[in-house]
């Protein structure tokens, strides 16, 4: 596949609502986009990383300049000829998955369309619907906690995961539990509590939670482990798994009992792939996590969703969620039942509105393979 240009793209989107977690509050994005042109084709990716170094140590700015200087002129002189080569071309650089990520995945966009088949396909995916959850961040008020889960039920979600922290957590899932005592329900620390709180994570056990998500170290395999042999809920681990190695050592050292795959966070879907099927060997479900992301990724993670051991409920939501406006076309949407149906037309199945694209871009460039070659 002959690439002729890579184009770099900032935008600014607003949330709809703030959403909160145990990093801090998110009102607006910064969002960086890949554009790569080739063979008359274009593909996408998003990437995935933050504003600041909180949920990774990458940020929108040092994912920009990887990409700049390291990643996008690598992958414009290799010519690929399929997305799963990426991480050859680029295993010099270390870590830098996000930045990683968006470059790869739009590879894989660009071979669906190339070879006339949809991007789900392409991946080994088998689902024409995927079941979607819903996370629900840190509310104002216990009411207004109350008031969001409500209306994520009406909708049709089918899992309700909170958002937690020391201090926002046992009284939420009481309550919860209260108006809802048969819901799919689930929590995400996202690393916020500390071997002191062992005794207090036990005591969730009396919420019949699907799982706790990464309620320690974003780092360890350890004291996850530890703490899953008091725990009768089922931990997920998140940040922890960067690549199929991670997941099996937690895998073998029993640290959790259900995967969370995000694509940007392992590095692209080659390695998205790679944690599926090791997990689908030791007989460890997972789902697909979600980013904040625009359409553009959504659509990526739709896709991935697809394969078989994304047996449960993800956080692949609604476009309206978030954006007052999406940059694809049409916008995911999710049906009463809770379910997306994956697009069977070739590539990632959603169209991406470029003129909306160009209005909302503050920073762009251009890698272009001539250049390199000059």
């Amino acid at each position: 596949m002959k690439i002729d240009a890579i184009h770099l793209r900032e935008i600014h989107l607003p949330l709809v609502h703030p959403f909160e977690t145990s990093f801090g509050r998110t009102t607006d994005r910064r969002i960086l986009l890949v554009q790569i042109e080739a063979e008359g084709l274009t593909g996408w990716g998003e990437c995935v990383a933050g504003e600041h170094p909180y949920f990774s140590e990458e940020t929108v700015d040092t994912a920009w300049q990887m990409m700049r200087v390291e990643l996008g002129p690598s992958l414009a002189a290799a010519d690929p000829e399929h997305g799963g080569k990426c991480p050859e071309i680029f295993k010099r650089v270390r870590g830098h998955r996000m930045a990683k990520a968006a470059l790869e995945n739009a590879v894989w966009d660009l071979e669906a369309q190339a070879k006339g088949i949809a991007l789900s396909d392409l991946l080994g995916g088998s689902r024409e619907v995927i079941s979607c959850g819903v996370s629900i961040g840190i509310q104002p008020t216990m009411e207004q906690q109350m008031e969001k889960i409500q209306t994520e039920l009406a909708a049709g979600y089918q899992r309700i995961k909170l958002k937690c922290k020391p201090g926002w957590d046992v009284k939420v899932f009481e309550e919860a539990r209260k108006r809802w005592p048969d819901i799919a329900l689930s929590c995400d620390a996202n690393s916020a509590y500390r071997i002191r709180d062992f005794d207090h994570l036990v005591s969730f056990d009396q919420f019949n939670l699907m799982m706790i998500e990464q309620p320690l170290w974003y780092d360890d395999f350890y004291f996850h482990a530890m703490l899953q042999k008091r725990l009768e809920t089922p931990i997920c681990l998140d940040e922890s798994i960067r690549n199929r190695r991670d997941a099996l050592a937690s895998i073998d050292m029993e640290s959790c009992r259900i995967l969370n795959i995000k694509v940007g966070r392992v590095g692209g879907f080659s390695e998205a792939i790679r944690v599926h099927n090791v997990a689908a060997e030791r007989g460890v479900p997972v789902w697909c996590g979600g980013m904040l992301e625009t359409g553009i990724g959504r659509s990526h993670n739709i896709a991935l969703s697809s394969l078989p051991n994304f047996s449960l409920p993800g956080d692949v939501s609604a476009s309206a969620r978030y954006w007052k406006e999406d940059i694809i076309e049409p916008e995911v949407v999710v049906s009463s039942a809770g379910e997306i149906a994956v697009p069977s037309t070739p590539g990632r199945g959603y169209e991406v509105r470029v003129d909306l694209v160009d209005r909302l871009t503050v920073r762009r460039e251009t890698i272009r393979a001539m250049e390199l070659v000059g």
